[in-house]
């Protein structure tokens, strides 16, 4: 009797910390947005990643348009983080309406502007997804 009940206890267990493990990573945050009429120097909303995850921050756009009938071929954009004094720059990338990476930040306010653009003057962009 004894023994069934340290089997039936072995078997919660196991089963409880099988469910512990099985629950998926999240982002620790995300926004949605859309971007029009935006010309170089544009900059975002701001947003607070808090680093508690291991999430590498990024920018996706879908549905991307320019003022020209070529469509988006480049849009460089870089990423700040916002502090006393000139803001941090965390670097350049170039997204071509997909997304792009900056690694696991540091905790802080962060923002990004759009410092290039190909071909064109104007950007649009349907969707913007940001996760951090």
């Amino acid at each position: 009797m004894h023994a069934n009940r340290r089997i039936s206890g072995a078997i919660a267990g196991s089963l409880f910390l099988g469910l512990i493990g099985a629950v998926p990573a999240h982002a620790e945050g995300s926004r949605s947005t859309y971007i029009s009429d935006w010309h170089v120097n544009n900059e975002s909303k701001r947003w607070t990643d808090a680093n508690r995850d291991s999430v590498s921050t990024s920018v996706q756009f879908s549905g991307c348009s320019t003022d020209t009938a070529d469509g988006l071929n480049t849009a460089a954009l870089t990423l700040y983080k916002d502090v006393f004094g000139p803001d941090e720059n965390h670097g350049t990338r170039n997204n071509h309406c997909n997304t792009s990476s900056w690694g696991d930040k540091s905790a802080g306010d962060y923002y990004f502007t759009l410092v290039g653009i190909s071909p064109g003057a104007t950007l649009h962009v349907k969707k913007v997804a940001i996760r951090y």
